[in-house]
Parts: C-alpha cells; sequence; structure tokens
C-alpha cells in the first residue's frame, strides 16, 4: 500500500479523519504528524485525543515538548519535537516508554531522526485548495496498511 491522499475541506473534515484513526490505533502505535506551522498537527492531535475519550484541555506541548493523556483504554503521549536540538534529548522525555505502551503522536517528527520507528503512521497536512482546506497525505508503515486501506476505503466523516 502506498500513499493514500484526503481533501479536508475544513477543520471539521480534519477532526473527523483524526476521529477515524483515532479508531483505529491500538498501544504501541506510534503516529508521525508532519506539516509547516499553522498546518493543523495540533488540532487533529486534539481532535484525536478528544474521539479516544480526553475531556480535558489539550495544549500545543509546544513548550512541554510532551503531555501525557492518561485514559481509560491507555496512555496517550503528545510529542512536540519542534525545539529539539538533538534527537538523543527525546530520551529525556520517556520517548521509549511511549513507543513500548502508549500511543504517541509527534509533531515535527524529522527532528527524532533514526529514533522515529518505521512502524508508524505519517500523517502530512498539507495546504489545500482555500484557506480553510487542507489534503492529508498519509503513508502506512508496517503494521498500518490494513488499517489505512479501510481508512481510505470507508472514507472520512
Amino acid at each position: 500500500m502506498g500513499m493514500v491522499t484526503i481533501e479536508l475541506p475544513d477543520e471539521n473534515a480534519t477532526a473527523a479523519l483524526a476521529a477515524r484513526v483515532a479508531a483505529l490505533t491500538r498501544p504501541s502505535d506510534v503516529i508521525a504528524l508532519n506539516g509547516e506551522l499553522g498546518a493543523g498537527k495540533t488540532s487533529f492531535a486534539r481532535a484525536f485525543i478528544r474521539a479516544r475519550g480526553g475531556v480535558e484541555e489539550v495544549p500545543s506541548p509546544t513548550f512541554t515538548l510532551v503531555q501525557i493523556y492518561e485514559l481509560a483504554d491507555g496512555a496517550i503521549w503528545h510529542f512536540d519535537c519542534y525545539r529539539l536540538r538533538d534527537p538523543a534529548e527525546a530520551w529525556e522525555l520517556g520517548i521509549e516508554d511511549a513507543f513500548q505502551d502508549g500511543i504517541s503522536l509527534i509533531e515535527w517528527p524529522e527532528r527524532l531522526g533514526p529514533l522515529l520507528p518505521q512502524r508508524r503512521l505519517k500523517i502530512a497536512l498539507l495546504p489545500g485548495a482555500s484557506a480553510d482546506a487542507r489534503r492529508a497525505s498519509i503513508e502506512a508503515g508496517p503494521d498500518w496498511a490494513e488499517r489505512v486501506a479501510r481508512l481510505a476505503a470507508e472514507g472520512v466523516g
């Protein structure tokens, strides 16, 4: 399975995609969220966490680097790696625990370099046809191909 592209005409469509992806995740899954500043990575993460049962405020972890949400069906680790100067700094954030037991949402995943697992789902949020629109380019790593095929077949919304 190669890449799937989904048009997201507005923020509600982005939230619907996040909810669909959230329904397909399981412990130890890694979701790499790529995109420029303002692309909607944090909005996606917020909708994902809410879809998994989170009710608390979901701030961008830009300054804390990681927020952990202990939910009924397991922990979600929300990383923002923008401020990492070196991938090794991620060890101090407990990234190995997140990769083993939690679900990891990682903004700016390229900053992790070789620490980013190959068994990830990569979602790149790109500008769409209008100011509010986005395009999600989804690439399935190992363990994700079948789930992404279901996502593409069922659509979003």
